[in-house]
């Protein structure tokens, strides 16, 4: 289980950057193709809020979307999900699990892994809500 923080919304807006704080405190979502990463290296992708390793570079890919898709979260407790009915559309919204910040949405349209395999889950998922860091820095990857 995941031990949950706790702040407020102003304590919040001092710790994120102002679009930040849009995307992943007031469930917004940052434009298509403005990711300012492109990794292309081992390492984990944390949440930008609280540092909790989110995805492996490892289960990225390539959806065409816009935004970075990943295929599992690292640990199925590190994300929670919620029902998000704006926009006039029924999605499924994934939260990081120790802070509640809005991360993206999880949708049932990934390519199969592995050729002739089952589709996947694409996690859709805002770039400003990520930190890379590279395995080097961090040793094997997935510890918290």
């Amino acid at each position: 289980m995941i031990e949950k923080i706790r702040k407020t919304e102003e304590e919040w807006k001092e710790i994120l950057t102002p679009e930040q704080f849009r995307v992943m405190r007031q469930h917004g979502t940052e434009a298509p193709f403005v990711c300012s990463w492109r990794k292309d290296e081992d390492g984990t992708y944390q949440c930008a809020a609280c540092g909790l390793p989110l995805f492996r570079h490892e289960d990225k890919f390539d959806s065409g979307t816009g935004w970075p898709s990943y295929f599992e979260p690292i640990a199925p407790d590190h994300v929670e999900y919620f029902e998000d009915t704006s926009g006039g559309m029924t999605r499924e919204e994934v939260r990081c699990a120790r802070c509640g910040s809005h991360l993206g949405h999880v949708f049932e349209d990934a390519p199969p892994r592995e050729p002739g395999g089952p589709p996947q889950k694409r996690y859709c998922i805002n770039s400003i809500a990520l930190k890379f860091v590279p395995e080097t820095d961090e040793g094997p990857g997935d510890g918290e």
